[in-house]
C-alpha cells in the first residue's frame, strides 16, 4: 500500500518515467565519470574552483537545451536552467526543481569529502530527470529544472552567499547527496560557526626584561585551558574545538601577537547564540588575566542544521530500496555541519547520504583516493538515480507536492520555537 495520495499520473506512466531516466543515466554513465574525475583530479580550495566550474559549464553548453550562466552570483558558481514543459498548456508558474552540485577540495588532501561526486550526482539527476520529462509531458504542473553549482561548502558558505543574492527566490524543491559510510535518508546535521581571535600584547627580550613584555601567547593558552575547562560543564551534543594558528616568532621573543581559530557547534541554530556567548567570555577573561587586547571575530557565515522533510525522504528510501540501496539503522550521532542546512530553511529539500564502496571515513587520505576510485561510480550513479526519481514522483502528484510543502513548514516551525 502506497503512503502518498494516489497520483494524478498513472502508476505505470510514472514508471516509465522512471526507466527513461535510469537508461539515460546509463547511457551517459562514462562522460559523467571522466567529468567527476577530471575535477578530482584538478582539486581546488573553497572560491577558487575555476576549473571545476568551467569544466561544469561546458558539460551543460554542449547541449542547447540547456540556458547556462557562468559566474552566476559568484565567480565559480553557475546555473544551468532546462525546460519548463507541461502543465496542460494552462501557462502558470513552472514548478522549478534545483540540483545542487558542490565541488570544493579540502587542504592538503583533495577530494577527502567527495564533492567531486556531489557534483556528478547533481549533473546525472538533472540529466535523468530531464528524460524522464521528455517522456511524458502531460504533467499537472509545468515543471522547470536548475542546476546550481554552489562553491566554498568547506570554508565560506556559498550557499549562504547564492541565499542573500536570490539563486533560491524561484526555486521550489532542492536535491543533492553527499558521500559518507552508508546509505541513509537524512542525517541531523549540526549548526557551526567559526571564530577567530587575535591578541595583541607587546614584544621583550624574553630572558633580559621580561617584565617589559605582554605575553600573547599566554592569552592563547589560557584562552584554550578555558575551552578546555568549559567543555565539561557544556550539553553532551555541544562541540568547541580549535587551533593556536600563530603562536610568536621566536622563543627569545614575548609574543606581541598570537591567533586562534575555533569552531563552534550545537545541533540547532537557536542554540548556537549560548555556546557563542560561553566561549567569548572564555576568549576575553584571558585578555583580562594577561593584559592583552583582544579581537573577535566571526569571518563567514554561521551554518545552520538541516530542516528535515520526511515526505522527501521515504519517497527517497522507496525509490532507492527499488535501485538496491540498503539503508541500515541511522548513526545515534553525527557532528558534520554543511551550508545545505541554510538552503533547507529557505526550500524544501532532501540532503541524503550515499556510501561509495569504502568503509573510509571523510576528510582522510584513504577518502580521497575511494572518492576517485571507478569503484565509486555504481553506487554514485544509483543515488543520482534516487533522487531523479524522487523528483518524479513528486512533479507527478499535487497532493504530494503539498504535502512536501506542508513537511517543511512544520519542520521549520518546529525547529524556530
Amino acid at each position: 500500500m502506497e503512503i502518498f495520495p494516489q497520483p494524478q499520473i498513472h502508476m505505470d506512466k510514472r514508471q516509465q518515467m522512471k526507466d527513461a531516466l535510469q537508461l539515460c543515466v546509463d547511457a551517459h554513465k562514462d562522460e559523467l565519470h571522466s567529468l567527476s574525475r577530471d575535477i578530482w583530479t584538478r582539486p581546488e580550495l573553497a572560491g577558487d574552483e575555476t576549473h571545476a566550474h568551467d569544466r561544469l559549464v561546458r558539460y551543460f553548453s554542449q547541449d542547447q537545451t540547456w540556458t547556462v550562466d557562468c559566474h552566476y552570483k559568484l565567480p565559480t558558481a553557475f546555473r544551468a536552467s532546462w525546460g519548463p514543459v507541461g502543465g496542460g498548456g494552462e501557462g502558470g508558474p513552472a514548478l522549478n526543481v534545483g540540483f545542487l552540485c558542490e565541488y570544493d577540495a579540502l587542504p592538503g588532501i583533495g577530494h577527502a569529502c567527495g564533492h567531486n561526486l556531489i557534483a556528478e550526482v547533481g549533473v546525472a539527476a538533472a540529466v535523468g530527470l530531464r528524460a524522464a520529462l521528455q517522456v511524458h509531458t502531460e504533467l499537472p504542473v509545468p515543471v522547470k529544472i536548475t542546476v546550481l553549482g554552489t562553491p566554498a561548502e568547506e570554508a565560506i558558505g556559498g550557499k549562504i552567499d547564492l541565499i542573500n543574492a536570490g539563486a533560491f527566490a524561484d526555486v521550489d524543491l532542492v536535491f543533492m547527496a553527499h558521500p559518507a559510510q552508508q546509505d541513509v535518508s537524512f542525517l541531523p546535521c549540526v549548526a557551526l560557526t567559526e571564530v577567530i581571535v587575535k591578541y595583541h600584547g607587546k614584544a621583550s627580550h624574553a630572558s633580559a626584561y621580561p617584565w617589559e613584555g605582554v605575553n600573547a601567547l599566554d592569552a592563547a593558552v589560557l584562552a584554550y585551558n578555558n575551552l578546555s575547562a568549559l567543555r565539561q560543564q557544556l550539553k553532551p551534543e555541544w562541540r568547541l574545538h580549535g587551533i593556536i594558528k600563530h603562536g610568536g616568532v621566536k622563543p627569545n621573543i614575548i609574543p606581541a601577537y598570537t591567533e586562534l581559530q575555533f569552531y563552534l557547534r550545537t545541533p540547532q541554530i537557536r542554540d548556537l547564540c549560548d555556546l557563542k556567548a560561553k566561549a567569548e567570555a572564555c576568549f576575553r577573561a584571558a585578555a583580562v588575566a594577561t593584559g592583552c587586547q583582544v579581537e573577535i571575530s566571526y569571518p563567514a557565515h554561521d551554518y545552520y542544521d538541516i530542516v528535515p522533510n520526511s515526505a522527501l525522504a521515504n519517497l527517497y528510501e522507496n525509490n532507492g530500496k527499488d535501485l538496491g540501496l540498503q539503508f541500515p539503522e541511522q548513526p545515534a550521532n553525527f557532528s558534520g555541519s554543511t551550508d545545505f542546512g541554510n538552503v533547507s530553511y529557505e526550500v524544501p529539500g532532501i540532503h541524503p547520504f550515499f556510501y561509495i564502496g569504502t568503509d573510509a571515513l571523510n576528510h582522510t587520505e584513504e577518502y580521497t583516493e575511494a572518492a576517485g576510485a571507478e569503484k565509486a561510480q555504481l553506487f554514485t550513479l544509483r543515488t543520482a538515480k534516487a533522487l531523479a526519481m524522487t523528483a518524479v514522483d513528486v512533479v507527478c502528484c499535487p497532493a504530494l507536492l503539498q504535502q512536501v510543502r506542508e513537511d517543511f513548514r512544520l519542520a521549520k516551525l518546529k525547529l524556530e520555537k
